[in-house]
C-alpha cells in the first residue's frame, strides 16, 4: 500500500512538471545566448549567474556565445539574421541603444528585427582611477586633469557602446582634456587601469569589483542618483560637483523577429523566476545592479525611448558619427 505522505509527494512532483514539460516541447535543443562583449563584463557576469535557474525552468541547456566587436553591432546582426525558432537569443544592452549615435549605418533595426522578451537588470556606472593617481574624489580628479591637459588617459570598452558614451559625456560635462583609450573587453580595461597603463576609466561596478576589493583600483564616484548600497562611502557624481551627470545601463533578452509568442512568454517566465531567487537578487545588488524584470510589452515601449535618450546624450558629448 502506498502511504499518504508518499502519495502526496508524488502528486506534488507531477503538479510541478507541466511547466517544464511545456518548455521542453518549445525548446527542443540547446539555446544559444549571444553576448556582444567578451567574458567578464557586467552583462556576462549577470547571464552566467542566472543561467542555472533559467535552464532548470526551461528544461534545456543554454550555451553562452561571446561575440565582441563594434559595440555589439556584430553580435546583434548575427542574431537578427538567425532563424526565429527560439533557439538563438541576444543580450540587448544600452550599448545597442547608443550605437545609432556613433555609427551612420547599422545593418539592422533594433525596433523591428527583434522580438522583446524582457528586461533583466539596471546597472549604474562608476568613475575609477589607478590608486597611484593623487586624487581622492571627482572634484580633485577634474582639477588635476585640467592642470595637466592631455596628460591623462581615460579608458572605456569598445567605441560605440554605453560605457564609451558615458566617458565622452564625462569629458564634455567636466570639461577635462583627457584622451580616450578603448579596450575590447572589461578585463583588459581593468588590468590596464590597475597597472597604470591608463589612469582613469568609466565602467560598470560589477567587473571592476575584484580589483577594487584588492586595492588595485580606486572608485571616485557612482554615476547614479543614489549611492550603491554595498559601497556607502563612494559618493555620487551629483555629490561630487556634476549634478547632471547620470549614466545608467540595463540589459534585456530579445529573440529574432517572428519568433513564436509561446517561446517569448516561456523565456520571460524563466527570467522572472531566476531574478526572483533571493540569493541572486542579493548578489546583483551587491554588484551595483538593480534586478527589475519587465514584460515583453514594457521592453518594446522602452527601446525607442532609450535610443532617443542616448542620442541626446551623444549630442551633449559632441559625438560625431563614424
Amino acid at each position: 500500500m502506498i502511504g499518504r505522505r508518499t502519495l502526496l509527494a508524488a502528486t506534488s512532483g507531477v503538479l510541478a512538471m507541466p511547466g517544464i514539460v511545456r518548455a521542453q516541447a518549445l525548446f527542443t535543443r540547446p539555446i544559444r545566448f549571444v553576448i556582444g562583449f567578451g567574458a567578464g563584463g557586467a552583462g556576462d557576469i549577470t547571464v552566467r549567474m542566472l543561467l542555472p535557474h533559467m535552464q532548470a525552468e526551461l528544461g534545456q541547456t543554454i550555451v553562452v556565445d561571446n561575440r565582441p566587436g563594434a559595440g555589439g553591432i556584430i553580435s546583434a546582426e548575427f542574431v537578427a539574421r538567425s532563424a526565429p525558432d527560439g533557439h538563438t537569443m541576444y543580450l540587448l544592452t544600452t550599448s545597442n541603444m547608443a550605437a545609432p549615435a556613433f555609427f551612420r549605418t547599422i545593418p539592422f533595426d533594433v525596433a523591428k528585427d527583434f522580438v522583446p522578451v524582457g528586461r533583466m537588470v539596471w546597472y549604474d556606472h562608476v568613475i575609477a582611477v589607478n590608486p597611484q593617481l593623487p586624487v581622492r574624489d571627482l572634484t580633485e580628479l577634474i582639477a588635476y586633469a585640467k592642470a595637466r591637459p592631455n596628460q591623462l588617459n581615460i579608458a572605456s570598452i569598445a567605441v560605440g557602446n554605453a560605457q564609451h558614451l558615458g566617458v565622452e559625456l564625462f569629458r564634455a560635462m567636466a570639461q577635462v582634456p583627457m584622451t580616450t583609450v578603448t579596450y575590447r573587453s572589461t578585463p583588459e580595461l581593468a588590468n590596464a587601469l590597475a597597472t597604470g597603463e591608463v589612469q582613469v576609466a568609466g565602467e560598470l561596478l560589477a567587473p571592476l569589483l575584484p580589483q577594487v576589493q584588492a586595492g588595485r583600483i580606486r572608485l571616485l564616484a557612482v554615476t547614479a542618483p543614489t549611492r550603491f548600497p554595498s559601497l556607502p562611502d563612494v559618493p555620487t557624481s551629483a555629490e561630487s560637483g556634476l549634478p547632471d551627470y547620470i549614466v545608467r545601463s540595463w540589459n534585456a533578452i530579445v529573440f529574432p523577429a517572428r519568433t513564436p509568442q509561446p517561446q517569448v512568454e516561456a523565456m520571460n517566465r524563466a527570467i522572472r523566476r531566476a531574478l526572483g531567487v533571493p540569493e541572486i537578487r542579493a548578489r546583483l545588488i551587491e554588484l551595483g545592479g538593480l534586478p527589475e524584470p519587465s514584460s515583453p510589452a514594457e521592453l518594446a515601449a522602452m527601446i525607442p525611448q532609450e535610443v532617443a535618450a542616448w542620442g541626446r546624450m551623444a549630442q551633449l558629448a559632441g559625438v560625431e558619427k563614424q
